[in-house]
């Protein structure tokens, strides 16, 4: 997910110190309490590998993660298909310890063949010497191998060609999200069989986006396939900044020479523009379109308040499909609201788009006593790896206290967390916290009070971004629909 540059922050009376946001948003603070005055959310260097390991035996252990860069072919090699010599002749990877789990991290590598290249397929091998399963190989990254299949039988190209295939017959027949939208979730990483690896479909585009190497480095011949069963002509393929850091590669965004600035997609009959040169992660946030045609169902005659609203995709579709009365969207990124207001033009919306903080927004909302009949919280990414969850849960709860208070009396407030380290229940106990809280009346704010909650559903990302179950990691998108009394 590329993380865009910061738009500055506006003047204003000292408050808590509000986090950054992958989609241009700021969050809220780090404190417990909303007057506190905390550091927003502090960088921490990468750690220093030890020292490079001499080989052992006809084996190399594990090269340091800051390697020499790799030469452009490197980068753009194909090897679908295991070595011609068999599944004999590919490279070995010896464990320490097994783990069933498709990420095995370096600290469970023991040694790897010296001929092992980053992002080959390997042979993974138990201490004992028994086969566990066939994987990719990055030895810069902390995800060492990513496991495609288990046992001893080595994906060759009809394993890819029947992976392709289920994952789009999932969404075409199944789900046959053809007949809904323009815009779905192709390849969804672990759960479709291509370990970091995320597609998606807008239109006649396919915007992909590689986490791993050795999935950056087969992309083309992937894109070529799904064009060939989708049938879309262009393409846009990036690789996120954190993966210099996670897989120790950086590559520029490479696209087809047709490839549009801009692209028109519907979802359930409303128009959106997706602008590729200036959008976020894949260009669209096609996992909350299900929650969106929900949360419609509930706006019929009321005042919508979208928090974090992006390009508009909440706050759209209150106004279209849910024929809200009035509805105000909150970003802080400046370009997101260009394009929110573009989107609304679209389809005849009326609907007061605000380039402000969102978090200093909810504030000045609460001082004027003002109040809404729904309100939608979908924050960034707050906690981004283990070292900043009691950080980021910290953030959630602050947000969750404000946009409680910003509910009317028997309205409904929708409350979302991208972090995949903030598991469901988290966030639940983070709303009922946030709902107990109370605080005096400073900082020209009126005291708070506690607000009675009633849980009415949870709720995910939409079934073209599944769940794997060896997997649970790919679960990462919750949301918690509330009833505030």
């Amino acid at each position: 997910m590329t993380t865009p540059r910061r738009p500055s922050r506006p003047s204003r009376p000292p408050r808590p110190a509000t986090p950054g946001r992958p989609k241009g948003q700021a969050g809220g603070p780090a404190s417990g309490s909303a007057g506190d005055q905390s550091p927003g959310p502090s960088g921490r260097p990468p750690r220093r590998p030890g020292p490079r390991r001499e080989p052992t035996d006809s084996f190399a252990s594990i090269p340091q993660a800051d390697a020499p860069r790799l030469s452009p072919e490197e980068l753009v090699a194909s090897r679908f298909l295991y070595s011609p010599a068999g599944p004999e002749g590919l490279p070995t990877v010896w464990l320490r310890s097994v783990r069933k789990h498709p990420q095995l991290f370096r600290k469970l590598i023991d040694r790897a063949s010296p001929h092992a290249r980053p992002g080959d397929l390997v042979r993974v091998m138990t201490p004992d010497g028994v086969v566990w399963g066939y994987g990719l190989y990055n030895p810069r990254a902390e995800i060492a191998v990513r496991m495609l299949t288990s046992g001893d039988v080595p994906p060759d190209s009809s394993f890819w060609e029947t992976a392709l295939d289920q994952a789009v017959s999932l969404r075409t027949d199944l789900l046959r999200l053809n007949e809904q939208a323009t815009a779905w979730r192709v390849l969804h990483a672990e759960s479709d069989g291509f370990p970091g690896l995320m597609v998606d479909r807008y239109a006649h585009v396919l915007s992909v986006e590689a986490f791993s190497l050795a999935m950056y480095q087969r992309a083309a011949d992937l894109i070529e396939r799904l064009a060939a069963r989708l049938g879309t002509t262009e393409w846009l393929l990036q690789a996120p900044a954190q993966t210099h850091g996670q897989e120790g590669f950086q590559a520029r965004p490479r696209s087809s020479a047709g490839l549009p600035e801009r692209v028109v997609i519907h979802e359930f009959g409303t128009a959106f523009e997706v602008g590729f040169a200036s959008g976020h992660k894949t260009g669209f946030f096609c996992d909350q379109r299900d929650n969106r045609r929900r949360l419609a169902e509930l706006c019929r005659g009321k005042r919508v308040l979208d928090l974090c609203c992006y390009t508009g995709g909440f706050s759209i579709q209150a106004k279209t499909l849910g024929q809200a009365e009035q509805v105000t969207g909150v970003d802080l990124d400046e370009t997101a609201i260009e394009q929110a207001k573009r989107n609304a033009r679209l389809n005849q919306a009326t609907i007061d788009f605000v380039h402000a903080d969102g978090f200093g927004y909810a504030r000045d909302m609460l001082r004027a006593g003002k109040r809404f009949d729904v309100v939608v919280l979908d924050p960034p990414k707050l906690i981004r790896n283990r070292a900043e969850i009691e950080l980021g849960q910290r953030k959630y709860y602050d947000w969750n206290r404000l946009a409680l208070q910003l509910v009317e009396p028997g309205g409904v407030l929708l409350s979302c967390s991208c972090s995949g380290l903030m598991s469901g229940e988290a966030l639940g106990e983070t709303i009922r916290r946030a709902a107990a809280s109370t605080w005096e009346a400073r900082d020209n704010l009126p005291a708070l009070t506690p607000r009675t909650v009633r849980y009415l559903a949870r709720t995910g990302a939409g079934a073209d971004h599944p769940i794997a179950a060896e997997c649970p990691e790919t679960e990462y998108l919750k949301a918690i629909w509330c009833r505030v009394l």
